[in-house]
């Protein structure tokens, strides 16, 4: 089995941030980062080459294959913010109603802008899905 390509690295940070080519993307990037660490009380860590993480979780399939992930994290990639909200949205309805314009996938919460959307549902997002893996 090969090796995951999302795993942490000693790349920095801020650097990656700094390095984000859209100022807008940029800028919310630097207040994501902000905010992700007064919610998780933890470091930020690189997660491959373009994710910022925060704490971990080992996760392991019925395939066999495992590995670990961030909690929580974000991309400040080219179409959007990424958020990554590991336990999926099933039962984030109410709070998606009252969040503002996004999108999602699984485990993505896509958002063009912060402007676009309520921090303070967002930062509700953020905990609730720290809360189902106990934290």
């Amino acid at each position: 089995m090969s090796e995951p390509k999302t795993r942490p690295t000693d790349a920095s940070v801020e650097d990656f941030l700094k390095a984000v080519e859209h100022p807008q993307r940029r800028e919310d990037g630097f207040e994501l980062l902000k905010i992700m660490k007064e919610i998780t009380d933890e470091e930020p860590t690189m997660w491959g080459p373009s994710i910022i993480g925060f704490g971990s979780y080992h996760y392991k399939y019925e395939s066999g294959r495992e590995g670990d992930m961030p909690l929580t994290g974000f991309s400040p990639r080219k179409r959007s913010l990424t958020v990554y909200i590991m336990s999926g949205f099933e039962e984030y309805n109410d709070l998606l109603d009252k969040l503002g314009k996004h999108k999602i996938g699984k485990s993505c919460l896509y958002i063009n802008k912060l402007a676009d959307v309520d921090k303070n549902v967002l930062k509700r997002i953020i905990k609730k899905s720290l809360k189902q893996f106990g934290r």
